[in-house]
Order: structure tokens, then C-alpha cells, then sequence
């Protein structure tokens, strides 16, 4: 079986090959059977929808077209529309693959499912940060509040220490 129009124009001219500037998800799977590896690049807005995606290819034709479809698919969705993307949706756009290639567009799947996994471990650590910032924040402010107390304090203690070791004076 020959590869299609489809997957030969993909493979020649790819779309969306490098990577994208500014990525909050990313993804680098491989196929350790044929040796293919995939790197995927997404940069999603915060609204969750997905700006920009883009592909690293290193393997056989039908995997890098595989990736250019699956970028395509990806861009202006939702990042949770992101996991409804199959290689059944792929492999549509592409047409028919000889089937010791299957493995590209489940590779080109299995890519898109890390990379939103990647983003949302990476918004997961933002928001601990975020946290974390807003604990010391808090902290920080609760500190400037109170020195002033603290400053009138030790100013009565040096009072009372001066007062205990200053020379009696007595009366005559």
C-alpha cells in the first residue's frame, strides 16, 4: 500500500513544524519498536484555549505527517477538547496508512494527552506558587504591621534595664 496525496503533501510541506515560542505544554513521546519521537509544543491562552501548537519529528513520514494533522486539529480548542482528539481523527485527515504505520497517529495521540497533562501539571505548580507568594505576601505585610509594637516594646525594656543598672542615688 502507497502512502496518500495527503500524507506525502504533510510529510513534504509540513504546516506546523518547529516549536512554539512562549510554550506552557509540552510533550516528547517515542516509539522505542521503530525508534520515532515526537516533541509537541502548545501554547495555551488563559482562557484554556490553545493559541499555537507545533511539532518535532524525528521518524518516518507518516509520523511526521501524523503531527502536522495533529497540530492542526489542536489549534483553537478548548485544552480539555484537546483529549477528544484520536488517531481515528487523524488518521481520517490523512487517509489510509500501510498498517505497520498505524503506530504514527497512536504515537500523535499518545503526544497530545501528555501535552495536556504537562499543562495542567504546570498550572497545578503555578497555583502552589501563586499560594506560596500570597502566604509570604501575607506574612511580609503582618510583619511591617507589627514592628512598630515591637519597636515600642523593646524601648520599654531598655527603659527598664537602664532603670535597673543606673547608680542609686540616694538622699541626703
Amino acid at each position: 500500500m502507497m502512502y496518500s496525496k495527503t500524507v506525502l503533501d504533510r510529510f513534504q510541506h509540513p504546516r506546523n513544524a518547529g516549536a512554539v515560542s512562549g510554550a506552557n505544554a509540552i510533550s516528547e513521546v517515542g516509539n522505542a519498536s521503530c525508534g520515532d519521537i515526537i516533541k509537541l509544543t502548545l501554547k495555551v491562552s488563559e482562557s484554556g484555549v490553545i493559541e499555537n501548537a507545533k511539532f518535532k519529528t524525528f521518524g518516518c513520514s507518516a509520523s511526521i505527517a501524523s503531527s502536522d494533522v495533529a497540530c492542526d486539529l489542536l489549534k483553537g480548542k478548548q485544552i480539555d477538547e484537546a483529549l477528544k482528539i484520536s488517531s481515528s481523527d487523524i488518521l481520517k485527515i490523512l487517509g489510509d496508512l500501510p498498517s505497520h504505520k498505524l503506530h504514527s497517529v497512536l504515537l500523535a495521540e499518545e503526544a497530545i494527552r501528555n501535552a495536556v497533562e504537562d499543562f495542567y501539571k504546570r498550572k497545578e505548580n503555578r497555583k502552589k506558587l501563586q499560594i506560596k507568594i500570597k502566604k509570604k505576601t501575607f506574612i511580609k505585610s503582618l510583619f511591617y504591621c507589627i514592628i512598630p509594637y515591637i519597636e515600642r516594646i523593646i524601648q520599654g525594656a531598655l527603659q527598664n534595664i537602664a532603670f535597673l543598672f543606673a547608680k542609686p542615688v540616694f538622699c541626703e
